[in-house]
């Protein structure tokens, strides 16, 4: 940190309303006068994303570009002709000049440093643009080659210009149009050459695109990491916004916003009183202790402009994740500086104690705000537990209660935003800091993610159950028993979330406790969240696999076979897929602990088929049986043991069922899945790696928390139903109608395309490719098991093309037809209440 001294001009003080005489500002500051700008980066991303676009627009819309090509063509040989000087002296000013001028302009400027990042921006374009055409002309398919090609001297050329690449990035390096006149020509220079030279059919436009593209990102690209000058306000630029606003500032110091790694104690002489370094941490903006020349002490809060784009990208993310959470659209750094003033203005209107906002000011590509100045109040986060008595949590929940009765939500309650203090007589005095989040008019929702997350920053201060209950002194049961379900840690702010990180078992505690406390409430946690990593990976893998089916597929085999085969095979495989919906409500009715009609199972079923389009192969059965038993007053515990029983029974029966059938048909049918020394090996070190692995105690914990539970349920459930052998026959007899059923259509399936194989054959394949296409979380299997089944069919024997459409038959069939049903059977399920 320097202590700098900076001489600025007088302006009016603020604190004794009289012109102030010229001052001598001291200045402890540690600013950044090059910074990695967030815009640069996300600008090398769109920029990248454009290529991709561009290349995937000549490769798939061929015909518009070539037809854009031929347009041209026809008129391109006359215009060559009319401007053959004009053309020649233009690429010669784009590829000589225009860096020439540029990088002239820099020298005279002694800009030397800028002058090197444009050479290495302009290198590294060209490079990139060389190297992407290399890539096309070499490993590029003829759909993109034709694409990115014109015609020149009677043959098709690729034509990605490298000196386009080159100025693009040159420019984007040496920065905006707006600060340098030889920058703003050049462009202009480069936008009419593009224009002239794609009219005359020298090159193809999305070539020249992708050029453009690439250069751009190029430059964006050393600008980011070279960084740019900052345009923050620092020294006598920030003095002279301070003044604008009022005040004379004798001395600033900057408040460092380093978060503590430990809890050691902080320095005494650390600047700034405990609120601001509590501001400092809780926000990205700068924060200053200010001392003016007549001894008056404020807090100065520095909105930058570049940290504006990480903010706004941020709450962009969380709106379009999370459902209903954060729907603002505050882009702009003005938009931002006025919204705080405006929530500050409210805050401190209806009587919650925040620091009294005086003036807001503009510097450079900074917004100034200046407050009092909290002197005697601690960050919770700062606090000793002890330190938090009942008399302050009391405090505390009643500021939260006196800013909603105002229609306030803050949004973003964390340990480093609630401040506790004492007045004279030892009463605690709370702030609630950090209101640029916050709503005016809020909504219920948003007041209760404030009670939310204010009970789940105090459990992390002084435990679970006092947080709990000094919740429940003030607030009525509905607004406790609304807490429940909001308490997950997509919910709550980022620096409450790296909290828990450490304390992983406090907000399990907290909603045993609220059960304790409220028996009837509802703990489940809502779905807050649109999507996460597991959806965004489900439908990549989901599409990748439609992609590849789509590609192998023969749909004209299919068609044919469909034609020239008796439609009646169809029909009778898709009723033997329609009767696995009465096996498998057959297997409930047989485990379930209470009585179930067959008929209302076997709707549950079908139901099943339609939830199978949004949930992995196996989990939408699963989730509807113990919905189902749960409905008609099955505990939880015993509804999931009996859901796992009659899982792990399908398992066991279709594996009986294997041997059965192939000790009936008198030969080893095993014997054709022939397994190579390679697979042996492989399969014997992925075995050596399993084992060395459970000897790890962490692995071994990790595999008992998922397993025991599960056997610790369904073990007590199975000892049951074994001592009723009635019940345990229907069970098995559900599985193997289930089972039979699927095997028996793939037999079908398998028959209308002239292929005949031993029904243990066709049992084998089926298990192994409906297991394998069940791994991979893709709704209903997706692709993946069409894959997988061609895949076992391609192993025993079966030309793949027609394995591919065999599969898919029999997918179309078994899985695709019968969504309809399972919407009808849905509607009329939660028409009667099951559901």
């Amino acid at each position: 940190m320097s202590d700098a001294p900076t001489s600025a001009p007088a302006a009016p003080g603020r604190s004794d309303g009289e012109a102030a005489p010229a001052s001598h500002t001291r200045i402890v500051d540690t600013p950044e006068n090059r910074v990695h700008h967030p815009s640069d980066l996300l600008g090398v991303v769109l920029s990248l994303v454009g290529a991709v676009l561009v290349m995937v627009l000549a490769t798939y819309a061929h015909n518009t570009t070539s037809g854009v090509a031929e347009d041209v063509e026809g008129v391109a040989s006359l215009l060559q002709d009319l401007l053959v000087v004009p053309t020649a002296l233009l690429e010669s000013v784009v590829t000589f000049f225009v860096p020439t001028a540029v990088l002239i302009e820099l020298a005279f400027r002694r800009l030397g440093r800028q002058m090197l990042e444009g050479v290495a921006a302009a290198v590294a374009s060209v490079l990139a643009s060389s190297t992407v055409l290399w890539l096309v002309e070499h490993l590029g398919s003829d759909e993109l080659v034709a694409g990115l090609s014109v015609r020149l001297g009677g043959t098709w050329t690729v034509t990605v210009p490298g000196y386009i690449a080159l100025i693009a990035g040159l420019l984007t390096a040496t920065g905006p149009r707006t600060r340098r006149r030889t920058v703003l020509w050049s462009w202009n220079l480069v936008w009419v050459a593009i224009g002239i030279m794609v009219i005359t059919g020298s090159v193809s436009i999305t070539g020249i695109g992708l050029s453009l593209l690439i250069g751009r990102a190029g430059g964006l690209a050393t600008r980011y990491v070279s960084g740019v000058r900052s345009e923050r306000a620092y020294g006598s630029s920030l003095v002279a916004g301070i003044r604008r606003a009022g005040f004379d500032p004798e001395l600033l110091v900057r408040v460092p916003d380093a978060v503590p790694t430990d809890d050691s104690p902080v320095p005494d002489d650390e600047p700034g009183t405990p609120a601001a370094r509590g501001m400092a941490r809780y926000s990205d903006h700068r924060v200053y202790e200010m001392t003016t020349v007549t001894g008056s002490q404020y807090d100065v809060l520095i909105y930058d402009g570049d940290r504006q784009v990480i903010g706004f990208l941020s709450r962009l993310w969380r709106s379009i994740r999370l459902r209903g959470l954060d729907g603002r659209s505050t882009v702009s750094l003005r938009q931002a500086a006025e919204r705080s003033a405006l929530l500050s203005y409210t805050a401190s209107a209806a009587g919650v104690r925040a620091p009294q906002l005086h003036a807001v000011s503009e510097a450079d590509a900074s917004m100034i705000l200046v407050q009092d100045r909290v002197a005697d109040a601690v960050p919770l986060a700062d606090l000793d537990p002890d330190a938090i008595d009942d008399e302050a949590l009391r405090a505390i929940w009643a500021q939260l209660g006196t800013a909603h009765e105002a229609g306030l939500a803050h949004r973003a309650l964390t340990s480093d935003v609630v401040l506790l203090g004492r007045d004279a007589d030892g009463a605690p005095q709370v702030w609630l800091i950090g209101w640029e989040q916050g709503d005016v008019a809020s909504s219920e929702l948003a007041q209760r993610m404030d009670r939310t997350q204010m009970v789940a920053l105090l459990a992390l201060r002084v435990g679970p159950a006092r947080a709990l209950e000094s919740a429940v002194a003030v607030l009525d049961e509905g607004d406790i028993a609304a807490i429940g379900p909001l308490l997950q840690t997509v919910a709550l702010p980022q620096r409450t979330r790296e909290e828990l990180r450490a304390h992983k078992q406090v907000l399990a505690e907290l909603r045993s406790a609220l059960v304790a406390r409220l028996p009837q409430a509802d703990v489940e946690p809502v779905a807050l969240n649109r999507f996460g990593a597991r959806t965004l990976i489900t439908i990549l893998l989901t599409v990748a696999a439609v992609i590849v089916l789509l590609t192998t597929i023969n749909l004209q085999t299919i068609l044919d076979a469909l034609a020239e085969t008796d439609w009646r095979l169809s029909l009778l495989a898709f009723a033997f897929g329609m009767s696995t919906l009465f096996g498998a409500a057959l297997t409930l009715v047989a485990f379930a602990p209470q009585k179930i009609p067959l008929w209302r199972a076997t709707v549950t079923q079908s139901a099943a088929t339609f939830v199978a389009l949004a949930a992995p192969a196996g989990i939408g059965p699963a989730a509807l049986n113990l919905r189902l038993l749960t409905k008609r007053g099955v505990s939880g515990a015993l509804a999931t043991a009996t859901v796992a029983l009659v899982q792990v029974s399908q398992f066991v029966v279709t594996l009986l069922m294997l041997l059965v059938l192939s000790v009936a048909s008198g030969t080893n049918q095993l014997e054709r899945f022939t397994i190579s020394p390679t697979v042996v090996l492989a399969i014997g070190i992925l075995v050596g790696l399993i084992a060395a692995l459970m000897l790890v105690p962490r692995v071994r914990q990790w595999v008992a928390a998922k397993t025991v539970p599960t056997l610790q349920q369904t073990w007590p459930r199975l000892i049951e139903v074994v001592g009723q052998p009635s019940r345990l026959l229907l069970g098995i007899a559900g599985n193997a109608l289930t089972t039979l059923g699927y095997v028996l259509a793939f037999e079908v399936c398998l028959r209308a395309f002239g292929q005949n194989l031993s029904l243990v054959q066709v049992a084998i394949v089926f298990l192994v490719g409906n297991t394998a296409g069940s791994v991979a979380p893709t709704p209903g299997g997706v692709g993946t098991t069409e894959l997988a089944l061609g895949g076992a069919l391609a192993v025993v024997g079966v030309n793949p093309g027609v394995a591919t459409s065999v599969a898919v038959l029999f997918r179309v069939l078994t899985y695709w037809l019968r969504i309809p049903v399972g919407w009808a059977a849905m509607r009329y399920l939660r028409k009667v209440g099951e559901l």
